[in-house]
């Protein structure tokens, strides 16, 4: 594949720093703030975000195992999040090499459409489980999600961007 211009070569990504930056997600998702339906999920985020660029060190067993600890944490249906992540991450799967070749804010235009998808299930999963319409407000997740994807982009990218021995010498 080509690479686009203007696009510099990266650095592989550590495997400890990507299982890192989906912990920190995780957390952050489990921090107590309420039950706010616009709070956009920072690990649905940065789940996309390791898919699409490292689609062979994360893919849809993650994104299950990681659900099923959230469905676990908020004690809701076992297996809304855990479904709503795995289609989440089927589909950027699905799109990565595509979505590589937008730019950062062509990216997150992208990828609403996934998020909302992922919002839907988890909504519908819990109108099917007896639970009330949290209100129109939830539209506004897929569209803060997406807002964070130039942040999450250029955070989890940062690391890789370096030379690994920076000299005078290194064309690269």
């Amino acid at each position: 594949m080509i690479m686009p211009r203007g696009r510099p070569l990266l650095l592989p990504a550590s495997p400890v720093f990507i299982w890192g930056s989906l912990l920190v997600a995780l957390m952050l998702n489990l921090l107590p703030l309420g039950r706010l339906a616009w709070m956009p999920d920072f690990l649905a985020v940065v789940l996309v975000f390791w898919s699409v660029n490292q689609p062979r060190r994360v893919g849809l067993g993650a994104a299950f195992i990681f659900g099923l600890c959230l469905d676990v944490h908020q004690a809701s249906l076992l297996g809304q999040h855990a479904l709503a992540y795995t289609v989440l991450i089927y589909f950027a799967i699905m799109i990565h090499r595509r979505i590589l070749w937008f730019s950062v804010p062509g990216q997150a235009a992208q990828l609403i459409p996934l998020f909302a998808a992922a919002h839907a299930i988890t909504i519908v999963l819990r109108l099917i489980g007896g639970a009330i319409f949290p209100g129109w407000q939830v539209l506004l997740a897929p569209l803060l999600e997406a807002a964070l994807w130039p942040l999450v982009s250029a955070l989890l990218l940062a690391p890789q961007r370096r030379a690994p021995n920076p000299d005078a010498d290194r064309p690269l």
